[in-house]
């Protein structure tokens, strides 16, 4: 055997790994660097959406009120901190930290991009309500200002989101919200929610639990310092005022029908005829397109003609064709009755 080519072998293979380990090496470091780098930038984000907050709600920003916020240590949330302060975003005051110009504008087009997200989420798929915010929070950190304008004209530039929140223009404008929390409305009130905040995301979900949504119409049955009674969509619920403060309202117009003269399809009996009134406005997106496809609109009359062996779901004769509907989506169809079956 040729000594020679031996060696030059021998040292290739001894030095493969050598030729290897460093392009290994810098991918992973690439990816761990890009991966600090978003965590980073998510930090720093959230904090700006922290402080635009409190100067929303009329307290101060501090370090421990950021690292509350954030789920983190005063430590960390103070070199984030000092980061927003050396970047220009935040200035010290007597009290904590205020957003400047241009901070202010940053925070505005982090808000901007999220409440677009849960305008789509809500409008143009099926992901759960109560899912809507967590899906923002993850997506407002990875677009782009030029992404969001794209998205806001997909959406015909929305002014609210499914919540009532104004989304901020591209110039960082934003509507103002009316009305008042609904503790500050009497018994015997009739409201229209305009607003149900999202956040902390475990009282919302009790909300969202018990079907408040922006839009919906209820009474205020009982308004005290224990708790707050209302009925809405023909339920009594029975709710904190700590949890009521969460929800902003305006008196409903005065013509605006009452509880009790509509009732959900799933009551309807076999052979009774109703006639559509409106669709809840807990169903949306693809949920909704489908029911109007199948002409399921207000007006429409719909008679209960057959159940399935276990009664879920039912056929409903809809403009001369059956249509079978599951009882989740026969109790988002207001209907009121047109006439009783033999």
């Amino acid at each position: 055997m040729d000594y020679t080519v031996f060696f030059i072998l021998t040292g290739l293979l001894l030095a493969a790994p050598a030729l290897f380990v460093p392009a290994w090496r810098r991918r992973f470091v690439a990816r761990f660097t890009r991966a600090r780098s978003e965590t980073a930038r998510t930090a720093l984000e959230d904090a700006l959406k922290h402080a635009f907050d409190c100067r929303t709600r009329g307290v101060a920003c501090t370090i421990e009120s950021i690292a509350g916020a954030l789920q983190t240590t005063t430590a960390l949330a103070t070199r984030l901190v000092m980061r927003l302060e050396a970047m220009g975003l935040v200035l010290p005051e007597e009290h904590g930290f205020r957003l400047t110009e241009e901070g202010t504008a940053y925070a505005l087009r982090v808000i901007r991009i999220h409440r677009l997200w849960e305008r789509y989420l809500a409008d143009e798929t099926s992901v759960r309500e109560a899912d809507w915010h967590r899906v923002a929070e993850f997506e407002e950190h990875r677009m782009t200002a030029a992404d969001a304008d794209a998205l806001a004209a997909r959406l015909s530039n929305p002014q609210f989101d499914p919540h009532g929140d104004p989304i901020p223009s591209a110039s960082g404008e934003m509507p103002a919200i009316p009305g008042e929390v609904l503790t500050a409305f009497p018994a015997g009130s009739y409201v229209r929610i305009v607003h149900v905040e999202d956040e902390p995301p475990a009282m919302y979900d009790r909300l969202v639990a018990i079907g408040m949504h922006h839009g919906l119409f209820l009474e205020v049955l009982e308004n005290s310092p224990a708790r707050v009674r209302i009925e809405a969509q023909g339920e009594e619920h029975v709710i904190e005022p700590a949890l009521a403060r969460l929800i902003t309202a305006v008196r409903a117009p005065a013509d605006q029908p009452r509880p009790g003269s509509f009732l959900a399809l799933s009551a309807v009996g076999p052979g009774d005829e109703a006639q559509v009134t409106s669709i809840s406005r807990l169903c949306r997106g693809q949920q909704r397109r489908r029911l109007m496809d199948l002409g399921i609109v207000p007006g429409t009359r719909i008679t209960p003609e057959l159940d399935s062996l276990t009664g879920n779901p039912r056929a409903y004769l809809v403009r001369g064709t059956l249509v079978a509907l599951r009882r989740e989506q026969a109790d988002q169809i207001y209907v009121t009755p047109v006439r009783s079956g033999a």
